[in-house]
């Protein structure tokens, strides 16, 4: 398999490197922090509200950047939607952290997730499409998110993500889960076939992809019996 855009090698030196503040359209104000390794070739961002009280849990999310989805609103995934929500999240709640990391197209990066859309409009899913461009169907570590959370005081997390696995890392890097938030979108005509291979092949959890596939198979099970 190739290597991929990876944040997984975050050295010890992965540190603090500017700070300032950022006002949203959308999600009122925050504290903008760009952590970074000693030749800043490794450079992460962190959204703060409020304050981060270490004796309870901290609402958070690691997000992976989408350019396609955060930026342009592409509905061939529910990355873009997430986002806004997760700040919206912390915004309603007055506090809350929000880890943006650079491992475009879970951590294959932005080209190659591109040639991997041009697969997938020839009928590949998402998983298919990586295994035949030779990467793994998810390249991503949450090795530096976990360290910039602890750097930030965050021991307990209320962590917002449907990704067993996202939770599975950040427990073994040191973080106690309290409790998994679901972040779910409605699937969309562009996204559910992509949302429904998340549920099936990486395990997400998403109830929402779940119900619409009942009710399609519902009236189609009804319109048999009245023949």
């Amino acid at each position: 398999m190739k290597s991929g855009i990876r944040t997984d090698n975050a050295g010890a030196d992965l540190r603090l490197r500017a700070e300032t503040t950022l006002p949203t359209r959308k999600a009122g104000t925050f504290r903008l922090l760009v952590y970074g390794d000693s030749k800043d070739g490794n450079v992460l961002l962190a959204l703060v509200k409020g304050k981060v009280a270490p004796g309870a849990p901290t609402l958070a999310r690691l997000h992976s950047q989408c350019l396609t989805g955060d930026v342009f609103g592409s509905e061939r995934c529910d990355c873009g939607e997430q986002l806004d929500a997760a700040l919206a999240a912390i915004d309603t709640a007055g506090a809350g952290v929000l880890v943006y990391m650079f491992d475009e197209g879970r951590g294959i990066g932005l080209l190659n997730k591109i040639r991997a859309y041009a697969l997938q409009d020839r009928g590949r899913d998402t998983v298919e499409a990586n295994h035949a461009l030779g990467f793994a169907a998810d390249m991503r570590d949450y090795r530096a998110g976990a360290r910039i959370l602890t750097d930030l005081g965050v021991r307990e997390v209320r962590l917002m993500t449907n990704n067993p696995d996202k939770v599975r890392q950040l427990e073994e890097y040191g973080l106690a889960v309290i409790e998994r938030v679901p972040i779910e979108i409605a699937p969309g005509k562009s996204n559910r076939d992509y949302l429904r291979t998340k549920r099936t092949k990486f395990g997400h959890i998403l109830s929402l992809v779940e119900e619409r596939e009942g009710m399609a198979r519902g009236p189609r099970k009804a319109a048999k019996k009245r023949k």
